[in-house]
């Protein structure tokens, strides 16, 4: 520790993000990415970017890219929000949204970087454990308690709370903030965003990183009443006027507005999932339901940590957690027909 560190500083456990390994010849289905490229407008976009553009600030509001999906949402765009990824999204959010009086509730087995935005921000939280079989009980999340923050469908699980449970959640919460972290919701959930004006309290966060393969770009959104979104403003603005740049903004703009090509590649990844998943079921393995790109799933006569290691030697890359109820589990991301294949075909050879 440096003499030099502020006590937050020192105070802090970072999140530790997937590896991006740099060699070559690896199937790479450790990060959850797309394996298929962005819409064909999307390169366009790039390649019509213009030297002014690159010497002039971006607009900071993201006014073009707002309105779209506005539009696609049926809402305003002051209801729409933009942020350098979703990540920043939610940062911004539990500085702007999440620190109150009681303690902020999230699931007990989740995206591991709730707890690190906490310990920056200070923001009490309360873990919550998830059932044994790893879904959500909304009754765990009562009124009276602090905010709730849900990643729908969970990560690392996959597993989906109903739509119906989301709504039953912000009826019984009508006086503390409800965030929904939408990262994987267009591999087989159904929105909260369409709950949007009928609840005040309700934010929904999404990502362009995973289902229109721009992971690479950076780009995240929220979508709320009004007066949710203008704290997320006040936070941005006092933090970075000018959080995403023209190149994004303007390529996820072009992604935005091929629904078709959108569509047809969340459609090829749930087909894979699917067929994957009953392979691995085949080879013994339990494997969670998932509505996410990726997989969860332990072998009741192997060690995870076994089969990662073993994997790795085979130059296929799985994300492996050592953390409690989960050490047992891979997270295995869907990758292409024939990564997939690759991915099943070491695992036979292994066991």
């Amino acid at each position: 520790m440096s003499r030099f560190w502020s006590e937050l500083a020192a105070g802090l456990t970072p999140y530790v993000p997937g590896e991006q390994p740099r060699g070559t010849g690896l199937v790479k289905l450790n990060t959850n990415e797309n394996p298929y490229p962005p819409a064909p407008g999307v390169l366009e976009a790039l390649a019509a970017v213009s030297t002014d553009q690159l010497r002039r600030y971006p607009d900071p509001q993201s006014t073009q890219l707002r309105e779209a999906l506005a539009q696609r949402e049926g809402l305003l765009p002051e209801q729409v929000f933009i942020g350098n990824g979703s990540d920043e999204v939610l940062a911004h959010t539990f500085a702007g949204l999440l620190k109150h009086g009681a303690p902020l509730l999230f699931p007990d087995v989740t995206y591991s970087f709730y707890p690190v935005w906490a310990a920056m921000y200070t923001v009490d939280c309360r873990p919550i454990p998830l059932r044994e079989d790893f879904s959500i009980d909304v009754d765990d999340y009562a009124a009276g308690q602090g905010a709730v923050l849900l990643p729908n469908p969970n990560a690392p699980t996959g597993v989906l709370l109903p739509l119906a449970e989301i709504r039953r959640l912000l009826e019984a919460n009508p006086d503390a903030v409800v965030v929904i972290d939408e990262a994987y919701v267009d591999f087989g959930g159904e929105s909260a965003v369409r709950l949007v004006p009928e609840y005040d309290n309700l934010l929904v966060v999404q990502t362009t990183s995973k289902a229109r393969s721009l992971a690479g770009l950076r780009v995240g959104m929220a979508y709320g009443h009004v007066d949710l979104i203008e704290a997320l403003v006040r936070v941005k603005d006092s933090f970075n006027s000018y959080p995403l740049d023209s190149v994004a903004q303007q390529a996820a703009l072009a992604s935005v507005q091929d629904e078709a090509w959108f569509r047809r590649c969340c459609d090829q990844v749930i087909a894979t999932r699917e067929r994957s998943a009953a392979r691995l079921a085949e080879m013994g393995f339990d494997v969670l339901p998932s509505a996410a790109n990726f997989l969860f799933a332990r072998h009741p006569q192997h060690a995870a940590k076994d089969l990662f290691t073993a994997l790795r030697e085979r130059k296929i890359i799985v994300r492996y957690f050592d953390k409690p109820r989960i050490s047992e589990y891979l997270r295995i991301s869907v990758g292409t027909d024939a990564e997939m294949d690759a991915f099943c075909t070491a695992l036979e050879d292994i066991l």
